[in-house]
């Protein structure tokens, strides 16, 4: 990597970061030959690349594809979020020359998008060993780890000594540049083991290669549905991870970079399906698709926002009575879907494991429960305090009628808080327990119950404590 590249990488605390994105547009718009203006952008890296790309007009763009080769084309294009769209303005023999150029898995996302038609055109196109690992990965389906596996690894048989097993190493690197963990395997197939790069390195001629096998390494089946092993995945630090059939001979590796885009992918999809949305959605989806993705879930939230303003209509007559407590009604309310939201999220999350034991489930919830306590009290005496001060000082309230009111506040917000923390934790806990997806579910039916209990505890005790008891 040449010095610039490093520089961008750099973490730079005295100076500010250079805007690299205005100095390629900068070469890009110059009338410099095409040999000087590729070996100019060529000493940028190419994720600045990809960024100045976005900034760029169509003109231009083609006009960029045009100066650079192919794998560093495909390079820049690995960086960027719109490189679907970028790709399709292309001719589609450079289409096929870049898809030859990524791994399998981003193949094959850009051929999915593709109609029928086109899709077997590019196929066509194609080197037959790119197209039977795009097969083989196309014959997954995307919510299985097969689907996301590559073909970028190294293997070597088990029976050979170390000098022949640098050399295979060393053949195959040609073609698959993850060489940090060497797969062994049988006649068959069959995975053996692994050998870390270092261990084969320092190993000496005479040692055996058994002794260097890891026979203990982690693996997956292609098979198995990404949602219920990512956890195990994610507790081993290796730069990959095998990939077996059910024959257990080894199919592909998930790399590093693969895992990490498979936990970021689980969480982005939890996180949309929390309000409601498909994971799928993004800025390109057509206007009617959304309305219809998004329009279901709001119907049902008008619903249960009738029951909840129903149940408020009930309190009315306390309303009325004492018109200063609706001030801070939308106080308790917004503190009781906050914290049954975190605590949602940490089931959610904790929920993940599939392998949860009853008694771990009791426990969450215990801690939840408490946790929404702690804070309850602390928020409580908080509100007991400014808002009795608050009445007192700008709303001319006498002291006794002051902090009867914020007592009030305190002690709904302290109800509410706690009631939430455990709504949060044991409504998703039940709904995957009747296989509901709780991620899909919870959101929207613990916004509307953390509103009951909040407008139920902050009226009712404001009846019971202020009207029949203070007298207010």
């Amino acid at each position: 990597m040449n010095t610039r590249k490093i520089i961008t990488n750099s973490i730079t605390t005295s100076t500010q970061h250079p805007d690299y994105e205005y100095e390629i547009i900068s070469i890009i718009r110059s009338t410099l030959a095409p040999k000087l203006l590729k070996e100019k952008i060529r000493e940028y890296h190419e994720n600045d690349i990809a960024a100045a790309i976005d900034l760029l007009k169509k003109d231009e763009r083609h006009k960029l594809y045009s100066i650079l080769d192919t794998q560093t084309l495909a390079d820049v294009l690995e960086y960027s979020e719109q490189r679907n769209t970028y790709i399709n303005e292309m001719s589609i023999r450079r289409r096929a020359a870049i898809l030859s150029c990524f791994e399998v898995t981003t193949a094959v996302e850009y051929l999915h998008q593709l109609d029928k038609n086109q899709r077997n055109i590019l196929l066509d196109l194609l080197e037959d060993d790119l197209k039977k690992e795009i097969a083989l990965s196309s014959s997954f389906d995307k919510d299985e780890i097969g689907s996301r596996m590559t073909t970028n690894y190294i293997s070597i048989h088990s029976g050979i000594s170390i000098r022949q097993a640098m050399k295979e190493l060393v053949e195959q690197a040609a073609d698959n540049d993850n060489i940090s963990t060497i797969y062994v395997l049988d006649d068959d197939n069959t995975l053996l083991g692994a050998i870390d790069l270092k261990d084969l390195i320092i190993a000496r001629e005479s040692s055996s290669l058994e002794s260097i096998i890891m026979t203990s390494y982690p693996y997956v089946y292609a098979s198995e549905l990404i949602e219920d092993c990512i956890e195990r995945i994610r507790d081993y630090s290796e730069d990959s991870i095998p990939v077996l059939d059910e024959n257990n001979r080894l199919t592909g590796v998930l790399t590093a970079q693969d895992i990490v885009q498979l936990v970021n992918d689980i969480l982005g999809e939890d996180y949309a399906k929390l309000a409601g949305l498909s994971s799928e959605e993004d800025i390109q989806e057509p206007l009617k698709k959304s309305v219809a993705k998004r329009l279901p879930w709001l119907i049902i939230l008008l619903g249960l926002g009738m029951i909840v303003s129903s149940v408020v209509g009930l309190f009315e007559p306390v309303a009325a009575h004492l018109t200063l407590i609706v001030c801070f009604q939308s106080l308790v309310l917004d503190m009781a879907g906050n914290v049954g939201t975190q605590s949602l999220a940490v089931t959610i999350r904790v929920l993940m494991d599939e392998h949860l034991s009853g008694k771990q489930k009791l426990i969450l919830i215990s801690k939840e429960a408490r946790v929404g306590l702690l804070n309850g009290l602390i928020l409580g005496v908080l509100s007991f305090v400014f808002i009795g001060v608050y009445l007192i000082l700008f709303k001319g309230q006498s002291a006794i009628a002051a902090f009867s009111i914020s007592a009030c506040t305190g002690i709904a917000l302290l109800v509410s808080m706690v009631l939430s923390s455990i709504a949060g934790t044991v409504i998703p806990i039940l709904l995957k327990k009747i296989k509901i997806d709780p991620a899909v579910a919870s959101g929207p039916l613990i916004t509307t119950i953390n509103d009951l209990v909040a407008v139920v505890s902050y009226y009712g005790l404001a009846w019971i404590l202020l009207i029949h008891i203070l007298h207010l």
